[in-house]
């Protein structure tokens, strides 16, 4: 058994062609996970990814600030302890207000990449 605290990772930037700006942290929580991926991500205010998609469902549980969580058909403002469940396959995107910062965990399967869509 492995417990950790989400505060305990550090923050490493973790900024790329996903995000829309550079105020972007990863925290992994169980890099010793053969099965999950399991991280921090935290946005500055106004930051998010790009619209992607995932080969598997991915469950992001909100931990701090505002985000929106948006699909090609519904976009939605999320608060601390909301969760979110993106099927397989869903395009979709997600991040900060513009007056928060925003962070979620996310989890999905280990080694499903994520694909950004036009």
């Amino acid at each position: 058994m492995k417990v950790i605290n989400t505060r305990q990772p550090e923050k490493k930037p973790f900024a790329g062609p996903l995000f829309t700006g550079p105020d972007v942290t990863l925290q992994t929580l169980l890099p010793e996970s053969k099965d999950y991926d399991v991280n921090v991500v935290n946005f500055g205010p106004g930051v998010r990814n790009r619209l992607h998609v995932h080969d598997c469902e991915q469950v992001l549980i909100v931990t701090a600030g505002r985000g929106i969580v948006a699909t090609e058909s519904e976009q939605r403002t999320v608060t601390v302890g909301d969760v979110v469940l993106f099927a397989a396959g869903e395009k979709h995107w997600h991040g900060a207000t513009d007056d928060s910062a925003f962070s979620h965990i996310y989890v999905s399967r280990r080694g499903i990449a994520c694909r950004i869509v036009d």
